[in-house]
């Protein structure tokens, strides 16, 4: 009789796990579920977080070279300045856009 009671409770405390899990297995499932697919939108974030930052790398460089360039430009610029200040620019300018020419300077036309 011993023997029966211990696989009558046996079998009991089998049951009652099966319930509990059987009553839970919708519940594992549903949570199953949720963390599958939330770890599919994080996946699916990332991939596309990593394309903008190599977007973002690619236009910092861009910017940077012209930045670069504009530097560049502006010594040109300064230099340009600089020069424009001078009395050999001011004796270009006057003898190329007005005609003017030194008093000691003889000018050839070509006849035409």
């Amino acid at each position: 009789m011993t023997n029966k009671k211990r696989t009558t409770a046996g079998r009991r405390r089998s049951r009652r796990r099966s319930s509990a899990f059987g009553y839970h297995r919708r519940s594992i499932g549903i949570i199953t579920f949720v963390l599958v697919m939330l770890i599919c939108v994080l996946t699916v974030n990332a991939v596309k977080l990593q394309a903008k930052n190599q977007d973002y790398k690619q236009q910092e460089a861009e910017l940077k070279a012209q930045i670069s360039e504009q530097k560049e430009r502006s010594k040109e610029v300064k230099e340009f300045k600089k020069y424009v200040k001078t009395d050999e620019y001011i004796k270009e300018v006057a003898e190329e856009k007005l005609g003017l020419v030194d008093p000691d300077e003889i000018i050839f036309k070509p006849a035409g």
